[in-house]
């Protein structure tokens, strides 16, 4: 399912805005109170999906929209584009190094 991260702004905790994500069933996820560092890895890759991605005029439609940011999450971001706090290799490539040092296969 779908999942919106916010922090405890009260816009993002009002009752009728709990409501719409209810209504199209999308599961609210806060950061706790204080606690920047829950939003740092979110706030980066978004940073980086506008960036580097995302055309300066938007997209002609949500179906072309959809489709080219999941090109960029399951293909460029996690398997090509390299992390600089992963020492410089990509996601997967971080996740298969952890597994081999931890003799997950």
């Amino acid at each position: 399912g779908l999942m919106f991260h916010s922090d405890q702004g009260c816009q993002y905790s009002s009752r009728a805005f709990r409501q719409r994500l209810w209504r199209y069933r999308i599961t609210q996820s806060m950061s706790r109170r204080g606690n920047c560092w829950d939003n740092a890895p979110m706030e980066r890759l978004f940073r980086s999906l506008k960036s580097e991605w995302v055309p300066a005029t938007g997209y002609p439609s949500v179906a072309e929209a959809r489709k080219d940011i999941s090109e960029y999450l399951m293909h460029y971001y996690n398997r090509q584009r390299p992390h600089q706090h992963n020492d410089g290799v990509t996601p997967v490539q971080a996740e298969n190094r952890s597994n081999l040092l931890s003799g997950i296969s």
